[in-house]
């Protein structure tokens, strides 16, 4: 079996704010909708010169949510802005995975030590609107630095919490009304010596949950006990921990991430040693299970991009590193957000895929004797179009027909021959020395709508990861 990968970019858009948090909305007949968070510190105002000495005034952290609907019949430019909220900086936003009083849900935790629900309203997916309903304090002078929801099983008959993490080191247990009008403190504890950056629940058993700090430890908590003592404490990560998320499609899976540059994959029955360690060379912010398939791990990385790492071998048979089967590397910024979608491609239009047509030929006499007749090719006009314009400086290109039409890439080798036409010819090659009504190879395709986002050059990228095997027929 042969597996290819190719990743292509949609859409780039200037979010002018730099952004660090992305999450499409996983609940059904909603998936169209995204939501990009963005962190602004800014500098004071200047004021004129008003005696000897001047105080200096603080520096504001202001954000903004950016709410888009991403449309099915647009090949190009297929997401488009619905909403923007001036809010305070935002360093973390998570869609409840369920409904919530009939409604998708959006938790926000932000610089003035927030948890915020907005719900989305509105029959019409392409005009709907985030409206604030409720929020919860966590500490004076502390930022909410992440938040996760009880609900990754997507099973709405369980009690709906949320676990966020503060920069005082503070965990937070939160427990939301059914109406969604309140949302009230159960718990908080002392978790980390220092900055708390990441909670998050084990899905499979909402009581647990896990932690990790700028003091290089991963905790685990049983909030049905006294949550003075860790049910565990691991010093694997030689730098503080960023990411955590309970694997939703296979019971006592964990993966974390951390400053030092390392995906580690876990079984959370045995926290003492990880099965598998993987190195992606550059600080992992945020990790990303595909809503579908259990093995696929997308991660953002910082300094060094985007990656989607396959866990199969790890979870099946001990490997001890995830290959990394693609990666994006077009954002010229801090990595941060990145986000999978539910939304399935299959109804997106395609690119125009051409036949191949014989081009036309033409016989004009020269009025020479004995000079034959001179061929005339006349080749269809081919034009370059940019598919975005990108704030990072970088474009993708496609090959467009007179009739706007997409055009494949066409490699022509020095013996003038396509590569189409190198195949074909070793096809048939093949197929005179081989017997007579052998099977084909079977190719199975699969298309990823992705987004991610970057922090200082504040841009959101829209992109699609494809995948071919190829499957022998026998």
């Amino acid at each position: 079996m042969a597996l290819r990968c190719k990743t292509q970019t949609l859409q780039v858009i200037d979010t002018e704010y730099s952004a660090d948090a992305v999450e499409w909305c996983p609940v059904d007949d909603w998936e169209n909708i995204l939501v990009c968070g963005t962190y602004q510190l800014k500098k004071p105002e200047s004021k004129p010169h008003t005696g000897d000495s001047e105080t200096d005034a603080p520096y504001t952290r202001a954000g903004r949510l950016y709410l888009y609907y991403f449309s099915l019949d647009q090949l190009f430019l297929p997401l488009t802005e619905i909403q923007r909220i001036e809010t305070a900086a935002i360093l973390d936003i998570k869609w409840c995975h369920v409904l919530l009083a009939g409604n998708p849900v959006l938790g926000i935790a932000n610089a003035k030590g927030a948890i915020e629900l907005c719900q989305l309203k509105g029959s019409e997916k392409k005009s709907c609107t985030l409206q604030t309903l409720c929020s919860a304090d966590l500490g004076l002078e502390s930022l909410a630095l992440s938040l996760d929801w009880s609900t990754g099983l997507r099973d709405p008959n369980r009690p709906v919490r949320i676990i966020s993490s503060d920069s005082k080191g503070y965990l937070n247990l939160l427990s939301v009304s059914d109406s969604v009008d309140s949302v009230d403190l159960l718990s908080r504890w002392k978790g980390h010596e220092y900055e708390a950056w990441i909670a998050a629940f084990n899905y499979w058993n909402t009581d647990v949950v896990y932690s990790g700090g700028d003091d290089c430890k991963l905790k685990g908590w049983d909030t049905r006990a006294a949550t003075d003592k860790p049910v565990f404490t691991s010093n694997r990560h030689t730098m503080g921990i960023c990411s955590i998320q309970s694997n939703p499609h296979s019971e006592n899976i964990l993966v974390t991430g951390s400053y030092d540059e390392h995906v580690l994959l876990w079984d959370s029955r045995q926290m003492k040693q990880p099965l598998a360690d993987t190195h992606v060379r550059g600080g992992v912010w945020r990790l990303k299970w595909h809503p579908t398939h259990k093995h696929l791990l997308l991660a953002a990385c910082m300094h060094n991009g985007f990656h989607i790492l396959d866990c199969e071998s790890a979870l099946a048979e001990n490997v001890q590193e995830c290959p990394i089967l693609s990666s994006y590397n077009l954002h010229n910024s801090l990595a941060y957000g990145a986000d999978w979608a539910r939304l399935s491609l299959k109804n997106f239009p395609a690119t125009k895929e051409l036949s191949p047509v014989p081009l036309p030929v033409e016989s004009e006499s020269t009025g020479e004797t004995g000079q034959g007749a001179a061929v005339k090719l006349e080749a269809q006009v081919h034009h370059l179009k940019i598919l975005y314009e990108s704030p990072t400086s970088s474009f993708d290109l496609i090959l467009e027909d007179e009739d706007g039409g997409y055009v494949p890439e066409v490699n022509v080798g020095s013996d003038g021959a396509t590569e189409a036409q190198k195949l074909e010819h070793a096809a048939l090659e093949s197929g005179s020395q081989s017997n007579v009504g052998s099977e084909p190879e079977l190719i199975q395709k699969q298309t990823n709508l992705l987004a991610s986002c970057s922090f200082y050059d504040h841009v959101l990228h829209i992109w699609k990861w494809e995948t071919s095997k190829t499957l022998s027929s026998n």
